[in-house]
C-alpha cells in the first residue's frame, strides 16, 4: 500500500523558514509529479507548487520567491522549502503524488500543519 509521510510543520514567527518534507513508501513502479498544496481555514485547497519527475517546477504567485520546491528521486521525497513566511501561509499543507502502481493514481499525505505568528 502507498503512503505519502510528511514532516517538518511547525509554528514559526513571520520572516522566518519552515522545511516540509514528504516521503512515499510502499510498493509502486515510478513516482511521477509530486506537489505541495496548502488549506486554510474557510478555503479551498489550492496548489502550493509542483514539480515534475524531470524536475520542472511551477510556483502559485503567492509564493513565488520566498518557496523552492524540490524532490530526491532516489528517496522517493519531496520537499518544500519556505522562507519569510507571512502570517497569511498559515494552513494545513498536504503533499500529493502522482503514482504509477500500475496506473498512476493520485495520493495525498495527510497534512502537516503550519502556522505564522506576526
Amino acid at each position: 500500500q502507498v503512503q505519502l509521510v510528511e514532516s517538518g510543520g511547525g509554528l514559526v514567527q513571520a520572516g522566518g523558514s519552515l522545511r516540509l518534507s514528504c516521503a512515499a513508501s510502499g510498493s509502486f513502479f515510478s513516482i511521477n509529479a509530486m506537489g505541495w498544496y496548502r488549506q486554510a481555514p474557510g478555503k479551498q485547497r489550492e496548489l502550493v507548487a509542483l514539480i515534475t519527475s524531470g524536475g520542472s517546477t511551477n510556483y502559485a504567485d503567492s509564493v513565488k520567491g520566498r518557496c523552492t520546491i524540490s524532490r530526491d528521486n532516489a528517496k522517493n521525497t519531496v520537499y518544500l522549502q519556505m522562507n519569510s513566511l507571512k502570517p497569511e501561509d498559515t494552513a494545513v499543507y498536504y503533499c500529493k503524488a502522482l503514482i504509477r502502481n500500475p496506473t498512476v493514481g493520485a495520493y495525498w499525505g495527510q497534512g502537516t500543519q503550519v502556522t505564522v505568528s506576526s
